[in-house]
């Protein structure tokens, strides 16, 4: 009997694993609900651009509306650029999920991308 208790518990919590994980993807749309928050944002990346000129060098990824209307941006600092290839042709047109604490610049929420477990196709 506690044999079989013991493995109901571990079933119960892979289940609640599962769903709280499954709860904290969010759509590009509603990450601007969540600045200052861990999320996973998933969207197709509707325009990508290597700003080489910029300070820092960074690489924005804008998911499921393109700059300059975008409302969701993963960008990746120069200094992490190559633990990520070119993203910004690789992952163009591609559904993605990138994970992190959201914040928000000139109104708009984003996440920094530092990892590549950060980002995952979808």
């Amino acid at each position: 009997m506690r044999r079989h208790l013991y493995i109901v518990t571990l079933i119960a919590a892979a289940a609640c694993a599962t769903s709280s994980a499954s709860a904290d993807k969010i759509t590009a749309a509603q990450a601007k609900d969540y600045i200052g928050k861990q999320a996973t944002v998933c969207g197709v990346v509707a325009s990508a651009n290597f700003a080489t000129r910029s300070k820092r060098q960074p690489t924005f990824l804008n998911l499921d509306k393109p700059f300059p209307d975008h409302i969701f941006t993963a960008v990746i600092w120069i200094e992490d650029r190559p633990k990520f290839g070119t993203p910004e042709t690789s992952l163009k047109g591609k559904r993605i999920c990138v994970s992190g604490l959201i914040e928000s610049y000139q109104g708009k929420p984003e996440i920094a991308l530092r990892d590549p477990k950060q980002l995952t196709m979808e």
